[in-house]
């Protein structure tokens, strides 16, 4: 068993007759994950790459026994699409969309805690436990990158992840479950939230952290490890160290402000908690060798 999503995960797609649901329906099939169902309303009865399609979520679970959702819905109906999974009894949901308002990403976040769900995103690739389940929009055939193992990865970003995870990979690592916390300002899990879940996780040894400059959700994390509420290795690459001071970065949450949320703040404040931080993505296999005492 791995968090959010393993093999025994039922998933649903919601959104699943549009172009992004379909598309991605079909390589999370590809995967191996059991797509139990698909949701759009006005749709029912149609198939989607043999998902029987169904007009509500609640429909859904009640046929299916569906457990998850991903969510393939614009920013202004993402709210509503969780609210609904949430009432349909859904505890694990991941919201892929960008820019959705941020009162609307708080609401869904303190739905999610109310219900004592878990909803990740938005602006996410997802969560994926490589071999067994992904919910989301990874390249899973890049074996490079997407290699079964036992280091836990949480990230806010897209492409870099998948140049920091293929150097751990590199290294003779590979990854118990990946989870994307997206890159927008309100996300509705913070790091700090899935390193316990990975804490909790006999599949994972150690994990791996990859962030940037902005936000606080780093220095939670050193939080974390300094209060001892983490036994397990962590190891981080921050990007944005060379960023213009005062300017903008990327996504909406790479904001620093007050002098706070500096890629060379985080990388002080984690390695004063006991993390090793990479330089370099390709440090990071050395990193979790020395991490978990491997020689050779």
């Amino acid at each position: 068993m791995s968090i959010l999503v393993d093999k025994t995960s039922r998933v649903l797609v919601q959104g699943i007759t549009g172009s992004e649901g379909s598309f991605w329906t079909h390589h999370m099939l590809g995967m191996g994950t059991q797509l139990a169902a698909g949701v759009t309303p006005g749709k029912e009865g149609r198939e989607v790459d043999g998902v029987p399609v169904f007009n509500s979520v609640r429909k859904a679970v009640r046929e299916t026994d569906a457990n998850a959702s991903v969510l393939f819905v614009p920013p202004r109906f993402s709210k509503d699409a969780v609210f609904e999974a949430l009432d349909a009894g859904i505890r694990t949901i991941v919201v892929i969309a960008e820019g959705i308002p941020v009162q609307d990403a708080l609401e869904m976040r303190r739905a999610a805690h109310s219900s004592g769900a878990t909803v990740v995103g938005g602006n996410t690739s997802g969560v994926i436990t490589p071999g067994e389940s992904m919910m989301g929009i990874f390249p899973y055939w890049i074996k490079r990158v997407y290699t079964p193992g036992r280091i836990g990865v949480m990230t806010r970003s897209g492409s870099l992840t998948n140049e920091v995870t293929a150097m751990l990979i590199k290294g003779g690592f590979g990854v118990s479950t990946l989870a994307g916390v997206g890159g927008d300002q309100a996300p509705c899990s913070r790091f700090a939230e899935i390193l316990t879940l990975f804490e909790q996780d006999p599949a994972t040894d150690a994990v791996l952290l990859i962030g940037e400059l902005g936000g606080t959700m780093e220095e939670e994390v050193a939080e974390m490890l300094a209060n001892g509420r983490c036994s397990k290795p962590v190891g981080a690459f921050i990007a944005g160290r060379s960023a213009p001071p005062g300017k903008a970065m990327g996504h909406a949450g790479a904001i620093v402000a007050e002098g706070k949320g500096t890629a060379a703040g985080k990388i002080a404040c984690l390695r004063d908690a006991g993390a090793e931080v990479a330089e370099r993505p390709s440090q990071v296999g050395d990193v979790f060798r020395k991490l978990l005492a491997i020689t050779g």
